[in-house]
């Protein structure tokens, strides 16, 4: 039957990570789901980004429950669709002591479940590439875990549609919505709820009511780098990600971390630098990143960028980065004031926005309250 004359239970526009989360969240509620999305394949956000799935020093309250859910569900959907966990766990390396208090008050809070501090020379001895000279402690958390973006969302995309019977209309434009029509290029859909998951584009739909939310874009680069011959234990972040994580920010001991870096790395805070290092099944090391706001970025890598990148890594590891062999950007909703946006333009309809960066980390667990927020809550037999 075409899929245009079937009246589904929901439809998903975007099929970006929060958008295959909503659908497989309504496929296990038994809902028949259609995922409808304007280019052939996944490019956007899902694809270019670190598939870190980082849950210590997400923010305490919109965010955290939220990415400790997601984590759970992503080790049920790896495992069912045969995505790979290339790597698990996070180091946060300090090498400034404002860094270690902030670490120190972060371990004493609830938001510590699965960490612990390591020596530098604990952390060398499991990892000897790490010589930075300066290193002065290591957060470790075992709770994150990394699948390969580029692979992960094409493999979820596949797995939806082949077991649990969810359908994807692709290369198809929605023009409008009043549920429970929606109009799309290539005729009308029938679905009884609509979510609308569109990423960065506050345009196509509803654009007078995301007006409202001065919502913007962030650019970000990103590099690939050559195996350096080593495989390092977990994703590596430094003392740069400790004022960008709010998890970690937003605690009173950060004030003087906050300082410090202004007067000795301001270059790098003005571009967003912050330091992920994730390494590859090949070896690879993906490297990154840094954030510029702007209504439209420009869509160019700059040098001075990346090198700022590159001098983090520098001295995080102790070592010289290996050969660059890919460059990219990527961009993403970002709001002044809020992690998360969810809207009901209708009573049917909601729209649902990551405006952090946090789409991997948080999007099953978005999913699911998407859909109970449309169908109501699941019966516990």
């Amino acid at each position: 039957m075409s899929v245009f004359a079937t009246r589904f239970d929901l439809a998903v526009v975007g099929a970006g990570i929060v958008g295959l989360a909503t659908a497989l969240a309504g496929a296990r509620r038994g809902l028949r789901a259609i995922v409808i999305d304007r280019d052939a394949r996944a490019h956007g956000a899902s694809v270019r980004n670190f598939g870190f799935v980082t849950v210590s020093g997400q923010e305490r309250y919109a965010m955290w429950p939220r990415a400790r859910r997601s984590r759970q569900v992503w080790q049920e959907v790896a495992e069912a669709a045969g995505i790979p966990i290339v790597h698990t766990g996070v180091w946060l390396t300090a090498r400034l002591p404002e860094s270690v208090a902030l670490l120190e008050a972060f371990m004493a809070s609830d938001m510590a479940e699965g960490c612990r501090m390591l020596s530098p020379v604990e952390a060398r001895r499991r990892c000897p590439q790490l010589a930075a000279p300066a290193l002065l402690a290591v957060l470790e958390s075992t709770t994150e875990l990394r699948v390969e973006p580029r692979e992960a969302i094409p493999r979820l995309a596949d797995w939806l549609a082949r077991v649990h019977g969810v359908t994807f209309l692709r290369n198809t434009a929605v023009q409008g919505i009043k549920a429970p029509q929606l109009r799309t290029s290539r005729g009308t859909v029938q679905a009884q709820c609509v979510v609308v998951c569109p990423g960065d584009d506050f345009i196509a739909l509803y654009p007078d009511r995301l007006q409202g939310y001065a919502l913007t874009r962030c650019k970000l680069q990103m590099l690939r780098l050559a195996d350096p011959g080593f495989r390092i234990p977990a994703t590596l972040m430094s003392d740069l990600g400790l004022v960008r994580y709010h998890g970690f920010s937003e605690l009173a001991a950060a004030a003087p971390l906050k300082t410090r870096l202004a007067q000795e790395r301001p270059e790098h805070l003005s571009h967003g630098v912050h330091l992920i290092v994730v390494q590859s099944a090949d070896g690879s090391l993906i490297v990154g990143d840094s954030h510029d706001y702007a209504e439209s970025p420009d869509p160019f890598s700059h040098q001075q960028v990346d090198t700022l990148i590159l001098d983090e890594f520098r001295m995080a590891l102790g070592i010289d980065p290996p050969p660059t062999i890919e460059r990219w950007i990527g961009t993403y909703a970002s709001s002044p004031d809020r992690p998360l946006l969810i809207d009901a333009p209708e009573a049917a309809v909601r729209i649902a926005i990551v405006t952090s960066g946090a789409g991997a980390s948080t999007g099953f667990a978005i999913g699911e309250e998407l859909i109970e927020s449309l169908f109501g809550k699941r019966e516990v037999a």
